[in-house]
């Protein structure tokens, strides 16, 4: 199984959405909550390209996207395979 990222903020939405989907698939995954933590936003950012909305999602250090670019995977279902390797 990948390494899972996502960095969210507590109120976030699209942020429950996501984590929702990665737990009912039983995928584990470190969260960063870049609400109150400056350095991880800069993190955030620079590793998603200028990402400046929350969540941001990595899979195997590769940038997916958001909680809208997750459920498409799931939908065309593609994220099983992604999240194998």
């Amino acid at each position: 199984m990948q390494n899972v990222e996502i960095y969210t903020t507590q109120l976030c939405g699209f942020c429950h959405r996501a984590k929702g989907l990665l737990k009912s698939k039983g995928v584990s995954f470190a969260e960063y909550d870049v609400s109150r933590d400056a350095a991880k936003r800069q993190e955030m950012m620079q590793r998603s390209n200028g990402g400046r909305t929350v969540p941001q999602i990595f899979i195997g250090g590769k940038h997916i996207g958001g909680s809208d670019e997750l459920a498409m995977l799931e939908r065309g279902g593609k994220l099983d395979a992604i999240l194998k390797g």
